[in-house]
């Protein structure tokens, strides 16, 4: 896993740095992109359709939602092969400048059409800046400090989120609010004469498409298809829990408004996963990337057991529980973002990690319209949300036979 010299040597501190701040503020401000509509969905509805039905409004909430899902995947795919094709440093660029566009038109759609095309494309801008940023990173950190550095990158989207929370606590209006994609524009700009392309990438160049090389390699197939089952695995089941949380909450508290319980509930979510993510490089340098990822596994299998079927009641373990949850939730996300890419040699790193970092969004953002459904065929949220957690398993085995020896493309 060494760096090869022409990949590092060019790169003086001063850029490296420069990258990686590009890459983290890009990143951020996506995680607050991705939860601005929800904070203040209850208004734009107001302002655009007017007074709703409670029906109306979950099925405006489900299409926005879905299509900004649906549009995150797309982009993380399409993103990718043209990462492969023109650069890192280039696709970092186009890609925020692209979201960031779109973020800003939100703010002036006049329809709820505009409104669900401005969040489909502001997702597919998302879905490269995810995938690109830290294709870049990985590739062109030195090898003895990369997971460090890939680690600290995978909390900048949590960072967003919770800025998200200080946004609708200081803008009221729902179009000011989605000003903030003139931030990510003007990084965009910036970001031409300072982020540095990756060394590995330039030597990679070739006349064959990333996608002809996975199509005839049984080899990049199988990689493909273990990569998809070990992140679509904690996705998925990761999702189930952030969607379904505030609902279980409020159940097990018995009070008509929980508000206070599902509020500390959702901090610990986002301050366990900072912390996790925050020190998933030393844990990874400290056990290997498979140990970790397959701990990380059965951790959370463990506590959605002992959270979602031992818990009738809020109180007592259920906010350890929770943080402890989160905790191992950001460290796989750490160990992933370096183990994925991995997977794949340098010129179709990103097309192949787009995929498996977006395969499982097909299937969370389908289910966001049957919600109500799945709670009811499983008797209830609680069970909904173990009964999902049966896809860590299937996580935990692809990566218990999966060859750690492949992933040494870096």
């Amino acid at each position: 896993m060494s760096a090869s010299p022409t990949n590092t040597a060019k790169i003086t501190p001063g850029k490296l740095h420069a990258s990686f701040v590009i890459c983290f503020i890009a990143t951020a401000i996506c995680g607050s992109v991705s939860t601005l509509m929800s904070n203040y969905l209850p208004v734009a509805v107001k302002d655009i359709v007017g007074d709703v039905s409670g029906q109306e409004y979950n099925s405006i909430s489900a299409l926005i939602n879905a299509l900004f899902l649906y549009g995150w995947m797309l982009g993380g795919i399409a993103w990718g092969v043209l990462c492969d094709r023109i650069g890192r440093a280039k696709a970092v660029i186009f890609c925020t400048a692209f979201y960031a566009i779109f973020t800003v038109l939100t703010g002036y759609a006049s329809t709820w059409f505009w409104v669900v095309v401005c969040r489909f494309l502001s997702g597919f801008g998302v879905g490269g800046v995810l995938l690109t940023t830290n294709v870049l990173i990985l590739e062109i950190w030195p090898a003895k400090r990369r997971t460090v550095a890939v680690g600290m990158l995978s909390i900048s989207f949590p960072v967003g989120i919770i800025s998200a929370g200080f946004i609708k606590y200081m803008v009221s209006g729902w179009r000011q609010a989605f000003s903030i994609g003139f931030i990510p524009l003007l990084l965009a700009l910036v970001a031409f004469g300072l982020l540095s392309e990756s060394g590995r990438w330039i030597e990679s160049k070739g006349p064959k498409t990333a996608i002809d090389d996975i199509d005839k390699d049984p080899h990049y197939r199988r990689n493909l298809a273990a990569g998809s089952v070990i992140f679509g695995g904690m996705l998925i089941g990761m999702w189930a829990i952030f969607s379904w949380l505030p609902t279980w909450v409020q159940i097990i508290s018995h009070k008509a408004d929980a508000q206070h319980e599902i509020g500390i509930s959702m901090m610990l979510i986002g301050l366990g996963g900072l912390s996790g993510g925050f020190v998933s490089g030393w844990v990874v340098n400290a056990m290997g990337l498979k140990r970790t990822m397959m701990l990380c596994f059965i951790a959370c299998f463990v506590m959605v057991f002992c959270l979602f079927k031992l818990n009738n009641s809020f109180g007592g373990p259920v906010l350890p529980e929770i943080a402890i949850l989160a905790i191992f939730f950001g460290i796989s996300q750490g160990a992933f973002s370096v183990y994925i890419p991995q997977l794949f040699r340098t010129s179709l790193r990103a097309y192949g990690t787009g995929i498996c970092f977006n395969v499982g969004r097909l299937f969370t953002a389908t289910v966001v319209f049957f919600i109500g459904a799945l709670a009811r065929f499983f008797g209830g949220y609680g069970n909904s949300i173990f009964a999902f957690s049966f896809v860590f398993l299937l996580g935990l085995i692809t990566t218990y036979f999966s060859r750690e020896g492949e992933a040494n493309h870096l």
